[in-house]
């Protein structure tokens, strides 16, 4: 099983920026690919970016690209969401999760393990 916790959520006023961690324990999750979902209000949950085992590949939902990066800590067991310019339609709750078995990166389907989500706020 793998526990993870997301922090660094807040409310920002646009423009702004946040770091988002989402920390990872019993059971390493550097073996794995990792990524980044939202959900805002009334909406789905939707890909907001993913990170493979080492790092070397990343990909981002258009509306993110260039403002967002993904990052890990294979050692610290941790992935990161460094977001900037944020906008208040980045407002959602931002949730980690762990892509143990293959698939894209890009559907929820395709994640086994699941935070619980930090709230970000982007006000206009």
């Amino acid at each position: 099983q793998v526990q993870l916790v997301e922090s660094g959520g807040g409310l920002v006023q646009a423009g702004g920026s946040l770091t988002l961690s989402c920390a990872a324990s019993g059971r390493t999750v550097s073996n794995y690919p990792m990524g980044w979902f939202r959900q805002a209000p009334g909406k789905e949950r939707e890909f907001v970016a993913a990170i493979s085992v080492s790092g070397g590949r990343t990909y981002y939902t258009d509306s993110v690209k260039g403002r967002f990066t993904i990052s890990r800590d294979n050692a610290k067991n941790t992935v990161y969401l460094r977001m900037n310019s944020l906008k208040p339609e980045d407002t959602a709750v931002y949730y980690c999760a762990v892509r143990v078995n293959s698939g894209s990166h890009y559907y929820t389907r395709n994640y086994d393990y699941w935070g619980q989500g930090t709230q970000v706020t982007v006000s206009s």
